[in-house]
């Protein structure tokens, strides 16, 4: 294992941040120490510099009730929005410009993608059910409930390049009732939005989710048990239950559990957990970690022109850091 702090960390990181929406100088130096790259394998070299700056874009976002969530990049307008789950608002970052405030109310909105037309797909944790919504704002509910029961608390969504929809729905802070489902799962959405199916549901809190670059696997965290689950696809697109594995045990005694995921193109999966934000090779090696100095990892989305810069969201912070290999786009907005 190598790390290394240097003085470029610390006056890229205060240049980029001390523009944005909330941000104290003063916090950002005294914040600045915690901020390295670690690299752990030489593999990590292709993919980020340990010289590389964490910049930090936004503060304060949710207050003390956080969260900062759901970040997806938004390439034909050159900005980022994610969530203010607290706040019950969508925020809109956009580099050299700052941070705004760009809808209220969003239903407790989470997680955050675009679907196959560059719609966009938002999981309402406080509306228990998972939606689509068209550029003129109007809303398409794409699941809400399994067998009559109602979802418990729609947290992360990620969309297959069918068209196929497939979102975790852990409970949260939801008190159940006779409504309710008894367990915490994991579901498709056919692409014409009529068949919902129950891929999983022996996890404790299943959270972020990810496909690898040519969607035969699915990765998703257990937040709770602190690690990744793989699972290989069936020509169906469930999950072949009998290539359940662990990925990669992400726990350590550092703040922070696997939380939101991220893989880039070439198959390197970034993920939220113990200390900070940890990438891993395809098979599960872990080749480094970036050291933020916030407690806990919420989401993470590749954007910029080039998809090559990993932005963050953190309790109430937002930040971003260069990366080498492009991220798996997301889809933009078909012309007309």
């Amino acid at each position: 294992m190598t790390f290394r702090l240097t003085r470029r960390h610390l006056l890229a990181s205060a240049a980029a941040g001390g523009a944005a929406l909330s941000v104290d100088p003063s916090s950002i130096a005294s914040a600045q120490g915690a901020q390295r790259i670690e690299q752990f394998a030489p593999e990590l070299d292709g993919i980020i510099s340990i010289e590389e700056s964490i910049n930090r874009l936004a503060d304060g976002v949710g207050g003390d009730g956080g969260p900062a969530e759901g970040p997806v990049w938004w390439k034909e307008g050159g900005y980022l929005l994610f969530s203010d789950i607290n706040g019950n608002r969508r925020m809109k970052y956009t580099p050299g410009q700052g941070t705004v405030e760009f809808k209220k109310p969003t239903n407790g909105a989470n997680g955050l993608t675009r679907d196959l037309q560059g719609r966009l797909v938002a999981c309402e944790g406080a509306g228990r059910r998972v939606i689509r919504e068209e550029p003129d704002g109007t809303t398409t509910v794409i699941a809400s409930s399994f067998q009559g029961r109602r979802l418990n608390r729609p947290n992360d969504v990620v969309v297959k390049s069918d068209g196929a929809i497939y979102f975790t729905d852990p409970r949260g802070n939801v008190v159940p009732d006779q409504t309710d489902l008894s367990y915490q799962g994991v579901y498709r959405v056919s692409a014409d939005l009529g068949t919902l199916t129950l891929l999983v549901d022996d996890f404790i809190v299943p959270n972020g989710l990810a496909f690898s670059p040519d969607e035969s696997v699915l990765y998703i965290n257990d937040t709770r048990r602190g690690h990744i689950r793989a699972f290989d696809l069936a020509p169906n697109g469930t999950l072949a239950r009998q290539t359940d594995r662990v990925f990669a045990d992400l726990s350590g005694t550092e703040a922070g559990v696997p939380d939101g995921m991220k893989v880039d193109s070439a198959g390197n999966v970034y993920c939220g957990g113990s200390g900070g934000i940890w990438i891993l090779d395809a098979k599960g090696k872990k080749l480094g970690r970036i050291v933020h100095g916030q407690p806990q990892t919420t989401n993470l989305a590749f954007g910029g022109p080039d998809w090559k810069t990993l932005y963050f969201t953190n309790w109430n912070y937002l930040g971003a850091v260069k990366v080498k290999i492009a991220g798996i786009p997301v889809p933009v907005a078909k012309k007309t």
